[in-house]
């Protein structure tokens, strides 16, 4: 991952809840060694300075252990449904040409958005397929 200022990055962990929470959006300002100064986007500290540290994290899918120090952000100019929970965003776009997995899902993407004039929808031939698996139901 190559980081730049001005990226928008996401945090992966929860480092200081709830203003620093997995999924908080962040604007990276300067870099550092060891700290990352970022600007909040997203959440109840919008508009604040971060810096956000290296952690240690340990692989837990490997038969071995080791640790290493990582910054916890990913770059994110785009994230899934699951990722926008509970976030609020001035414009969004929205991909239905892969299918959605259900009602529930299709709801929380299109409620993201202040006002429906700022959402913007991709489906193909006009019709969102909402597919629901009833064997799990």
């Amino acid at each position: 991952m190559e980081l730049k200022v001005g990226c928008p990055v996401i945090l992966l962990r929860n480092l200081n809840p709830p203003k620093l929470c997995n999924g908080t959006r962040l604007l990276v300002k300067s870099l550092k060694k060891f700290i990352i100064e970022c600007t909040i986007l997203t959440g109840c500290g919008t508009g604040e300075d971060v810096l956000i540290p290296r952690i240690p994290l340990i692989p837990s899918d490997l038969p071995f252990q080791f640790k290493r120090l990582q910054f916890p952000v990913k770059i994110s100019f785009a994230m899934t449904i699951n990722k926008s929970q509970g976030q609020t965003f001035n414009v969004a776009g929205l991909d239905l040409s892969v299918e959605c997995f259900s009602d529930g899902q299709l709801n929380v993407a299109l409620s993201r958005v202040t006002s429906k004039q700022n959402m913007f929808v991709l489906a193909n031939d006009k019709k969102a397929v909402n597919v629901v698996y009833k064997d799990i139901l």
